[in-house]
């Protein structure tokens, strides 16, 4: 079950749990065909690096490959759609992540699909602490002096994300509206453009899960200024944390969750279920996940379902609070 940092929720679970029910005893699902696992960002970052991992292990434990494919575009609503369009047979999985489950559906005035009515969870499978990062050009030693440089230049200073609604985009709004500044939003399709723009400068912050900032930081393309998970993190341990700074509301944890499309029948889901946790608990897949900075997190589908309803609840919050709205 899910252990770390107690993410989730007791409460009322619907609608996700009506595609979380327990199976009743049979044979095992097995795939028929290799299977498709949809990420919904461009290729690189912590999401792609931690379904590129399971996939290999799923697909050898399910005898059939698990092929990851890159769609990203509208802050992962291309690639969620994808899979909530496909056949409800256990063959298309997506690999979900905080933005598009439980914030997409508060700033998008339309949507095609829905999270909650179109997607089957099917267990966790990472978290992720964010870093806030700046450029060394920017006359801004530790995060103090940001806050302070942020409000004598109100509404000057830009930050990048990965796109409307993704962590790196609402866990900024967290931290902007607990230090009270104002700084511009500026979307990217994908981390990788955001940071190029950040180390050429023309950007100045960015909140980026710690996988995709460690190396521009150890290579001294970058300054850390806080991390945002509840403790320090073992890749940047002289980083502080923003509840060591004076936000602990500003702490927060991006994740990864695996889904797949709603109808699919309960014993695919937990066959599913059953190899994710397994590659998961597989030491090659916890060190190689460590290393790039995010953390295995295994749960049941019942597990999964109750997290994502508290975690629409959190950050619909936040977006109500920060006004952000996509047409």
């Amino acid at each position: 079950m899910i252990h770390r940092r107690c993410i989730l929720a007791a409460g009322a679970v619907l609608p996700f749990a009506a595609q979380a029910q327990a199976p009743q005893a049979q044979a095992p699902w097995q795939p028929t065909r290799p299977l498709r696992m949809i990420v919904p960002f461009v290729a690189g970052g912590s999401t792609d690096v931690a379904a590129r991992l399971v996939a290999d292990q799923m697909g050898e434990k399910l005898g059939q490959p698990v092929i990851v494919e890159n769609r990203g575009g509208s802050g992962g609503n291309i690639g969620g759609e994808m899979v909530a369009r496909a056949p409800a047979d256990g063959h298309t999985l997506l690999m979900g992540v905080t933005g598009l489950l439980s914030t997409n559906p508060h700033i998008y005035r339309t949507m095609s699909f829905s999270p909650a009515r179109d997607f089957a969870p099917v267990g966790m499978c990472y978290t992720s602490d964010l870093v806030i990062v700046v450029p060394l050009s920017l006359p801004a030693r530790d995060l103090a002096e940001f806050i302070a440089l942020a409000k004598s230049r109100p509404g000057e200073l830009s930050f990048g994300s990965s796109g409307h609604g993704a962590s790196t985009h609402t866990a900024t709004e967290l931290f902007r509206i607990a230090a009270g500044i104002d700084i511009q939003h500026v979307p990217y399709r994908g981390s990788g453009g955001a940071m190029n723009d950040l180390i050429a400068g023309n950007i100045q912050m960015m909140m980026i899960q710690i996988a995709g900032a460690v190396g521009a930081v150890q290579d001294r393309r970058l300054r850390a200024l806080a991390v945002s998970g509840p403790r320090r993190h073992a890749l940047m341990p002289d980083v502080p944390t923003l509840a060591e700074l004076g936000f602990p509301q500003a702490t927060a944890t991006s994740w990864g969750a695996v889904m797949t499309t709603a109808g699919t029948p309960a014993p695919a889901i937990a066959r599913l279920n059953q190899v994710l946790r397994e590659a998961l608990a597989m030491p090659m897949v916890m060190q190689r996940m460590a290393n790039a900075g995010v953390d295995p997190q295994a749960s049941t589908p019942e597990e999964l379902a109750a997290f994502l309803v508290s975690e629409s609840e959190k950050w619909g919050r936040v977006v109500r609070e920060a006004n952000i709205t996509v047409e």
